[in-house]
């Protein structure tokens, strides 16, 4: 492996997930993920915090928010609208349930196949988007759990290969706390899905 290479691989191994949930967004961002054949690198996130968020799936904990006041570092997927997958990675810490909704992405490897998974769109859309980004990478709910940062797991988060710059902005499509800014994007990348405000956000 070359000194680059190795130094990518270390960067990786530093990322902790935990304390500050927009700070592990922020350093999702120009990250890898790889899932299933395909490699996206991570253009588009959205910070969740858990209990002391509103907007967070854990804000109430229940049935399906219960894998995030688990360890961190693992995936937490759900159905959105009954359709489409949504992946997220849980940071913690434990009492505190936060969580990084992966947003958007460009793929970079397994281009063939996430092509044949999203069908006939421009490849800037592939992964465009929560469940496309999911679809893309065939990201179902049989990887709920998994531990990104193993080695050998099927969904891994891999280590940075761009710095972009960062634009922020308030979150997609939530009715609660609609105007924080934890919605964070490479600024200017034609990957990055459009902002949408929910119509039951308050005026």
């Amino acid at each position: 492996m070359s000194e680059a290479g190795r130094a990518r691989g270390r960067d990786a191994s530093r990322w902790r997930p935990d304390g500050d949930v927009v700070e592990r967004a922020r350093d999702l961002l120009g990250r890898e993920l790889r899932a299933h054949g395909v490699t996206v690198v991570l253009t588009e996130v959205e910070a969740y915090g858990g209990v002391e968020d509103p907007a967070s799936h854990a804000y109430t904990r229940t049935p399906r928010s219960e894998i995030m006041y688990g360890p961190p570092a693992r995936l937490y997927v759900y159905r959105s609208y009954g359709i489409h997958h949504c992946a997220n990675i849980v940071t913690g810490p434990t009492e505190i349930a936060a969580a990084v909704l992966l947003r958007s992405g460009r793929v970079v490897d397994g281009l063939a196949l996430a092509r044949e998974r999203r069908g006939d769109v421009p490849d800037v859309r592939l992964a465009r988007g929560p469940g496309n980004l999911a679809q893309a990478l065939g990201i179902t709910l049989a990887d709920l759990g998994t531990a990104v940062l193993a080695p050998d797991a099927p969904v891994r988060l891999g280590e940075r290969v761009e710095s972009p710059e960062i634009a922020v902005g308030p979150r997609v499509g939530v009715s609660r706390a609609a105007d924080v800014p934890w919605r964070l994007w490479a600024a200017g990348d034609p990957t990055v899905s459009a902002y949408r405000r929910s119509p039951r956000a308050p005026a």
